[in-house]
Formats: C-alpha cells, structure tokens, sequence
C-alpha cells in the first residue's frame, strides 16, 4: 500500500480488482476544503479510461508487476521499440502505453520495463536525465538564478523551465517526476 500522494504517471495500481496505469494525476489544494488527487487512468484488461478522486490520506495498491533491464533501441511513428538486455529479444510498445514518458528518452538508454502476464505495460523512467538543450531564447548578461526562468526545448522535444544562464548546447539534468531543471548535467 502506499499513498495516493505517491501515485505518479506511469505508475500500474490496483483500483477495484483490476490493474491499472495511472495515466496522469493532479493534487488539488482548494483553500479552506481539504486535499484530493484526481487520478486518471486506464485498465489494462478493457482498455477503458476513466478518472477517479481520492481523498488525500487515502491509500492505493500498487500492481506486482515483473520488471526486466531493457534498451531503448528507435522509435516510429506508432511503435517504440526495446531490446531485452539479457535474451535480446526485442518488444514494441504503442504511443498510447508510454504516453509522454517517450520525451525522456534518448536511443541506448537502459531502462526498466514492466510486464503484466508476460504483455508490456509500461517503463520506469529513472529520477533524472540529462538532456541537451537545442532551442531557448539567448541568455541575458548578468542573469542569476534567482531570475525568472524561460522554456528551453530538448533534444527529444521536451519542454522544460530553465533559468536564463542556460543556452543552446548546454547539457542540464531533469527530475522526471516533477518535469523540473535541477542543474547542469
């Protein structure tokens, strides 16, 4: 069990009997009520996508899923395909199961891949990842961190807030659960 606070995109829970993969989650704060999670999510059996609000202190299970130490080999415009590290078989997945996950990866990353009754259902991004930057408005003399930050686009097309010492051909590092600048890579 953990909280529903925990609960990140990507992520395959146990809600009413059935596996599911937690599409997208937002926590809402409304001033004086008190906190939820609204949790969008799709079943791995139906396929149907549906969203569900959690109270804040509630918990959730998280499915046992089998992992195995995959490469991120290419992608095409409806498939991404991985290669086992160990048997060297290859898999492929649909832009439908990865969602956005896709933005941080780049070919050669070793990733860890999840399998429910021996079907893929998803990837575990590692925390962070360094990314180069390729497009972002040019850096002002004298800049600080402190300053506002601007939108920098990364190699795989990833948009992320950066502060404005960052410049084109930089390498930054990227915490993947929050989409947030941590500092140079």
């Amino acid at each position: 069990m953990i909280q529903v606070s925990q609960v990140r995109a990507g992520m395959c829970i146990l809600f009413e009997n059935d596996v599911c993969r937690v599409m997208n989650v937002h926590h809402v704060t409304p001033g004086n009520w008190r906190g939820f999670v609204q949790v969008r999510m799709r079943s791995l059996k139906s396929g149907n996508s549906f969203e569900h609000r959690f109270g804040s202190t509630e918990k959730v299970d998280r499915a046992i899923l089998e992992t195995h130490q995959m490469e991120y080999l290419y992608s095409e415009p409806s498939a991404h395909y991985f290669m086992n590290q160990e048997t060297y078989e290859q898999i492929s997945m649909d832009n439908e199961t990865l969602g956005d996950t896709m933005q941080y990866l780049l070919p050669n990353t070793v990733i860890q891949v999840d399998f429910y009754d021996d079907k893929p259902v998803g990837i575990e991004l590692p925390n962070t990842v360094s990314l180069e930057v390729v497009e972002t408005e040019p850096s002002m003399k004298g800049a600080t961190a402190s300053a506002s930050y601007k939108p920098a686009k990364m190699e795989t097309g990833l948009v992320v807030m950066v502060p404005p010492f960052i410049e084109v051909g930089t390498k930054i590092l990227i915490d993947t659960r929050e989409n947030k600048y941590l500092s140079r890579g």
